[in-house]
């Protein structure tokens, strides 16, 4: 039989806030479930505010040749998606609740959400899962949430 050792740290709390696992997940359509993950390492969640982090995801789609399907969207809003070790939604999609809690940054028109805190104060922290989308498409889909095939 093998031993553990209950007092081992949970991974997602050995790294320190200055060098982060972030997924981020590129959602280019909610009702097709066209979702890319890419995984940001060495984020310094300390310094970090969540209108530099869509920026940089707006710049690795650009520049990431695998990407290149996701590059017809205009990606304007961050979501916490589930926290490490937390629960996830039912959807696979992505979560429907929460929402001025969870939206980190929204530069939609009509729900403009710019929070200048660090990622960190506003509760981000390592092997988080943040998605990435339109929120026009995000409100078309909460209205109607029928998914295609």
């Amino acid at each position: 039989m093998s031993e553990f050792t209950v007092d081992e740290p949970l991974t997602s709390n050995v790294r320190p806030a200055t060098d982060a696992l972030l997924t981020i997940r590129i959602i280019k359509s909610f009702p097709y479930r066209n979702v890319k993950n890419h995984i940001l390492s060495s984020v310094n969640l300390k310094e970090t505010t969540p209108s530099q982090l869509l920026d940089q995801v707006k710049t690795i789609i650009m520049s990431t040749g695998s990407l290149r399907p996701y590059r017809n969207v205009d990606y304007d809003t961050v979501k916490v998606y589930t926290h490490a070790h937390g629960t996830k939604s039912m959807n696979l999609v992505i979560n429907f609740g929460n929402d001025e809690k969870d939206i980190l940054v929204c530069r939609d028109g009509d729900k403009a959400v710019d929070q200048e805190q660090s990622l960190w104060d506003l509760g981000v922290e390592n092997e988080t899962e943040l998605s990435v989308f339109n929120y026009k498409a995000y409100l078309e889909f909460q209205e109607n949430p029928e998914e295609k095939w």
